[in-house]
């Protein structure tokens, strides 16, 4: 079988789980080889202090199969980063899968490459989605074409193995569920917008829309502007 390549485009304040959750599957799929690119080799800082080092550079990376961008806050740090932006969009051309799980929608959508398309992101900012022309769908994971989009963090997990079953078979996808024995039983029944405190999920939209709308909207205006780029969603 064809080597499967899976390009993750790494960033400062990346979120380490995003990636880390969807690696652990995704490594595992016949063929993969998985990059990890950014501008430089040096090791990229994480949410959590500790770094990842990439394996690639922007101009060096491979052309993807599985084009992945992870979220966390410097996945709006992004919408300044050209030169990432324009990588996006290079990969995305000929990816047979684009994808991002978390915030990483921000990412695709700055890039215009989600335009038109139904996503996802995490609860607390999926509705400024709709900023960049995308419907905002409040689903673990979302599949609309070659696009595929998981939720928050954890949901990671569902999301790789969505994508497993879609390129390589739901059998093969099983198999790598019981091997990493993903049996989710978490002790409270508080994980999503749906169960938890509804004051706690205001509380929340509203921390993220207080850091993150400005950004937003400076960045669908400049997209909107920015005529020719980035107007064909794969």
């Amino acid at each position: 079988m064809a080597d499967l390549q899976i390009v993750v485009l790494l960033f400062p304040k990346v979120t380490q789980l995003d990636f880390t959750g969807p690696a652990q599957v995704l490594d595992r799929l016949p063929g993969a080889q998985v990059h990890l690119a950014w501008h430089d080799t040096a090791p990229v800082v994480t949410d959590c202090g500790w770094s990842i080092v990439p394996t690639t550079t922007l101009t060096n990376c491979p052309p993807a199969d599985i084009l992945f961008v992870p979220g966390g806050e410097g996945a709006f740090d992004l919408f300044d980063d050209d030169v990432a932006l324009d990588f996006l969009r290079r990969q995305a051309a000929t990816a047979r899968w684009v994808t991002s799980v978390c915030t990483g929608s921000f990412a695709l959508a700055a890039a215009g490459l989600l335009e038109g398309k139904r996503a996802t992101s995490h609860w607390a900012s999926l509705p400024m989605l709709a900023e960049f022309g995308v419907e905002p769908v409040a689903e673990r994971v979302v599949v609309d074409g070659a696009v595929v989009t998981g939720a928050g963090i954890t949901s990671g997990i569902d999301f790789a193995l969505h994508l497993a079953a879609l390129e390589c078979g739901e059998d093969l996808a099983r198999w790598v569920q019981l091997a990493l024995e993903y049996d989710p039983a978490p002790p409270f029944d508080y994980g999503s917008p749906q169960t938890a405190d509804p004051e706690a999920v205001r509380r929340g939209r509203e921390r993220a829309r207080a850091s993150r709308w400005p950004r937003v909207q400076q960045a669908a205006h400049r997209l909107a502007q920015d005529t020719g780029r980035g107007t064909t969603a794969p």
